[in-house]
């Protein structure tokens, strides 16, 4: 496989391994002290990539909040905010969704071979629509990102986006935050579905850090040798 960013995975669960409840109503895993330091981490990152079922699901922003961090960026002459990526197998994405009406970063598509016509007419100005493959690679989306500058990308879900870049071998670092309460509800989405992972009984992964934050904790794993400790 040619070169490829630095990707580094980010996800919030319950106790009991959920990502989200099963109501209309975005749950919060995360508090304000995290969310803070997710900035942080966002803003030393070249792009930030969702599944498209996040992009429908949660309909996120993707730009830094900070007006600090934002202006640190700009004195390294990088843009304020990361590219925005998404992945998506059928091009089922919402123009007025705000990762296309919000911030000035560019917006990179990767679809599906069969979808990438009448993907780039439904998007037309609003985001690069490139070819990833069918079924979509994520290798290949890995790739063409390099080509493009990106050297270090954050991939925050959902999980499914997550399960095919761990199962594919293609994560260096997890950064995993743990809420202080259950879910119990097998109709809610879980981090991770089943797969065959690289980590398991016989190849653990390696902590690299746990970290208390308010009331809630931040595992991170190496996952590849290019993650250092600290």
């Amino acid at each position: 496989m040619a070169a490829r960013p630095y990707v580094l995975l980010s996800c919030a669960t319950s106790i009991d391994g959920y990502i989200d409840d099963a109501t209309e109503q975005r749950l919060l895993l995360s508090n304000e002290e995290d969310l803070a330091r997710i900035d942080a981490v966002r803003a030393g990152c070249d792009a930030i990539l969702v599944g498209a079922g996040t992009v429908r699901r949660d309909d996120p922003r993707l730009v830094i909040r900070s007006e600090r961090l934002r202006a640190a960026r700009e004195a390294r002459g990088l843009p304020p905010s990361p590219v925005k990526v998404t992945l998506t197998a059928r091009g089922e994405l919402d123009p007025a969704a705000r990762f296309f009406t919000v911030g000035d970063a560019d917006r990179i598509v990767y679809c599906a071979s069969p979808a990438v016509e009448k993907t780039a007419e439904l998007l037309d100005g609003l985001a690069t629509v490139v070819d990833a493959g069918d079924p979509l690679d994520p290798a290949r989306a890995l790739a063409d990102l390099a080509g493009r500058g990106v050297g270090r990308l954050m991939v925050e879900g959902g999980g499914t986006v997550h399960a095919q870049f761990l199962t594919a071998g293609l994560a260096d670092e997890l950064h995993l935050v743990v809420a202080p309460f259950f879910v119990g509800d097998p109709r809610a989405p879980r981090f991770v579905g089943d797969g065959a992972f690289p980590w398991h009984p016989g190849r653990r992964a390696r902590l690299a850090e746990v970290r208390q934050i308010g009331d809630v904790v931040l595992v991170r794993y190496a996952l590849s040798e290019r993650c250092t400790e600290g």
